[in-house]
């Protein structure tokens, strides 16, 4: 058995250490690069043009326009003169409701099964024997969620009629096929909707959410209400506390003080954040009903990607909100119509995409 001398064997022993050591930094190095390319890859896909896996499918209005005219009660209300206001808490409210589901997914079978309302042109409606307290809007940013849509109009035409307001559903889809922009689409209905009637407040309403209780009451708030605070899906519990998004109340005045939403939150997350910024910078207070009445059932849907950037827009909110909002607001209207069950918005953001 051969030994080799003290120095060659140092020598092989260095230049077995510094192969070891080329190996684990090329490794290391390869590795790193793979993982920092796959992160690129991830944000260049998401802010492609085109973010949606199958095009996007707009909604086909023609078979429930011709309803329109055929189906559409016409019985008039009283002489509102001559009407006394509607109680601040409407009668026959008992804290249940019931789950309506469409027999089909389409817009003309839920008018269908809605024709015993009375339902006037542009999905409004009124009480018949009180002249109601609050004019409201609902104002529901929509893309690609038919099945949903169908749902919650089926839902929340009963729901809030019951409750005797004077109020109009507004769907507001987003024309291209890009990242979805929901603020921004609400800041739209909110625009549009005041050139058609003076509205007081405004009920800003994800399309999958349905109220389970009558006696959580979409009322004109003094302050910024959260309605949404107790939903299923979540056990019925607030995941963080000032959360602000789902369904929230303003009134015009106040939403009009805060610059409305921000515009430049495209993709998921992020706006909701921005708006209670906005609500406690301007010394507004966030107010909610008890979590026995703001229930609410989520509709499945499919999950959606987050905005890797939200948490850096959030954190510079506060330099934008007197610029970006309501009075920088672009966009293009590609058809507005006055359907039996809501007004229609189809609506054109590429201008603004940054």
């Amino acid at each position: 058995m051969s030994i080799l001398p003290p120095s060659r064997g140092k020598i092989v022993f260095g230049l077995g250490i510094a192969y070891l050591l080329v190996q684990f930094l090329y490794v290391s190095y390869y590795n790193e690069t793979r993982r920092f390319d796959n992160l690129i890859t991830t944000t260049t896909q998401e802010y492609f043009t085109s973010t949606n896996p199958v095009p996007i499918t707009h909604l086909n209005l023609s078979g429930i326009q011709t309803m329109f005219y055929n189906n559409v009660q016409t019985k008039e209300t009283k002489d509102k003169n001559l009407l006394t206001l509607c109680p601040q808490t409407p009668p026959d409210l008992n804290g249940t409701v019931r789950l309506l589901v469409p027999a089909q997914e389409t817009l003309e079978e839920v008018a269908q099964q809605l024709s015993w309302l009375r339902v006037l042109e542009g999905g409004q409606q009124m009480p018949l024997d009180c002249q109601a307290r609050y004019k409201i809007a609902i104002i529901v940013p929509y893309r690609n969620r038919l099945d949903n849509l169908c749902t919650f109009l089926l839902n929340i035409h009963p729901f809030l009629t019951k409750q005797q307001l004077d109020y109009t559903i507004f769907i507001v889809e987003q024309f291209d096929d890009g990242l979805f922009n929901r603020a921004m689409l609400m800041n739209v209905g909110f625009t549009e909707a005041l050139k058609l009637h003076d509205f007081d407040c405004f009920f800003f309403h994800d399309v999958d959410l349905i109220p389970e209780n009558d006696r959580n009451i979409y009322s004109c708030p003094d302050q910024p209400r959260h309605m949404s605070v107790a939903i299923d899906k979540f056990h019925y519990r607030l995941p963080y506390l000032d959360i602000f998004g789902g369904v929230i109340g303003m009134n015009r005045t106040h939403f009009q003080m805060v610059n409305g939403f921000s515009n430049i939150f495209w993709g998921w997350g992020g706006e909701d954040d921005d708006m209670a910024l906005r609500v406690k910078a301007h010394n507004l207070n966030i107010t909610r009903y008890h979590p026995s009445v703001a229930r609410y059932h989520m509709l499945p849907h499919a999950k959606q990607i987050a905005n890797p950037k939200r948490y850096e827009k959030l954190y510079s909110g506060r330099k934008r909100f007197k610029t970006d909002g309501l009075n920088n607001l672009e966009y293009q209207v590609k058809a507005l119509k006055q359907l039996p069950l809501f007004t229609y918005l189809l609506v054109d953001l590429t201008s603004t995409r940054s």
